[in-house]
């Protein structure tokens, strides 16, 4: 698309949308949230059915106070104990593989990052009877991609999968509501993302002093979930595949996780000694950034480049295209980890933008990145893996793109 131009008219199903290809232009987009909304269009059918009016979905006009509120949930104070959590779960999973096993990739990493989520959000709270499935995770995805692109008047129709995707979103929010109060009743912070969450106190405007409403941290806590537990899951499940594909770098980080290990248990001390890892996971998001696409509705005529763009246009914009760009990247096609060494020259900040950028970047991105590279490292610290006959591996089409066929075969490392 970007042979075309820096701006392109495209349709998405039913929607006339204009896709921007020039990375400074789409900085622009990210950094003047309040021209380029996520109020309306795509985000007004789609996510919001599911995830509420949290922090992902909202408009700007609620967004300051939100990202004020929720920031202390992801302090750097918190992350030790998240970090923990992480590869405690990863470990679990993992030990429970058996030698030659045919392990289905996708399914195990999010397995294992629902179990992580699911402990860093609600310290164990989240009894049986309450826990959410991963079935319950791929109808919510399922139903926000078709509602992306169908006319909204099939969303509306008593369909089997509406009225299950329907079902679902009500089931969870109504499930998160009961724990919210029960949790705001007990009063105890058990380390997690929802004691951190009730216990978040506005410092500024008129709402000084006012915490989050139960709807609100419900929100949040859907939005957490499931954004959460599907991106990291399909990175490492990228990373897992390219690293099969090329050898030599996969033998560099096994050696690498060896002599983390040597020291110490994997946790967040450990994030230092796994530089390479680290930048596995950085290649892999340039490669496959999560997800695919993302859009903005322009809240008043302006200019873009040489176009004027009325108000009501639809922006979008897609990671994928800034990252593969040959003007911004060597071989951009290549997996390249070691692109991400510090001694080496760096592109542009704008042209890496796997969490976003603005004051709308990912509240979350060290928390995936911690996640991603832990669980990665506890994988490869048990096991290698390799592909197995079948068809090729290709992106799933999907809100978040993963290698849905991947199956790899199970090989204990003895070291």
């Amino acid at each position: 698309m970007p042979d075309h131009g820096d701006l392109v008219q495209i349709r998405l199903g039913p929607l006339r949308a204009v896709m921007v290809c020039d990375p400074e232009l789409v900085a622009r987009v990210l950094t003047d949230d309040r021209t380029f909304d996520k109020a309306g269009g795509l985000f007004e059918r789609d996510g919001r059915a599911a995830l509420g009016d949290g922090l992902a979905t909202c408009p700007h006009s609620r967004h300051r106070r939100q990202r004020r509120l929720i920031q202390p949930a992801f302090h750097r104070s918190r992350m030790p104990g998240y970090a923990a959590t992480m590869a405690e779960q990863a470990d679990a999973v993992c030990r429970g593989w058996r030698e030659g096993q045919v392990v289905d990739i996708p399914g195990e990493m999010k397995d294992i990052t629902m179990r992580s989520l699911s402990a860093t959000l609600f310290a164990g709270t989240l009894t049986a009877s309450r826990a959410l499935s991963l079935a319950d995770l791929d109808t919510i995805m399922a139903g926000i991609y078709r509602a992306t692109v169908t006319p909204p008047w099939l969303a509306r129709l008593p369909t089997p999968r509406n009225r299950r995707f329907r079902r679902v979103s009500a089931r969870i929010h109504r499930t998160l509501h009961a724990l919210i109060v029960e949790r705001r009743r007990e009063g105890i912070d058990r380390g997690d993302l929802l004691s951190a969450l009730l216990a978040a106190r506005d410092p500024e405007g008129s709402g000084a002093g006012r915490g989050l409403t139960d709807t609100e941290i419900g929100d949040q806590v859907v939005t957490f979930f499931v954004a959460g537990t599907e991106t990291s899951a399909v990175t490492v499940s990228w990373a897992l595949h390219l690293l099969a594909r090329h050898p030599a770098v996969q033998a560099r980080v096994h050696a690498e996780i060896d002599a983390a290990l040597a020291t110490a248990p994997l946790g967040i001390d450990a994030l230092d000694r796994l530089e390479l890892t680290g930048r596995v996971i950085a290649e892999t998001l340039r490669l496959y950034p999560l997800p695919w696409l993302c859009a903005r509705s322009v809240t008043s005529d302006t200019a873009l480049g040489r176009h004027l763009l009325p108000a009501g246009t639809t922006v979008v914009y897609a990671p994928y295209v800034i990252h593969h760009q040959s003007g911004v990247y060597d071989h951009p096609d290549r997996f390249d980890p070691d692109r991400w060494d510090p001694a080496r020259p760096q592109p542009p900040r704008h042209s890496y933008i796997p969490f976003g950028g603005g004051a709308r970047k990912c509240i979350g991105d060290e928390f995936g990145t911690i996640q991603a590279t832990l669980v990665l490292a506890t994988v490869l610290a048990h096991w290698r893996l390799e592909h197995v006959p079948g068809p090729p591996i290709r992106p799933t089409l999907t809100i978040v793109p993963g290698p849905g066929n991947l199956r790899m075969r199970a090989t204990r490392r003895t070291s």
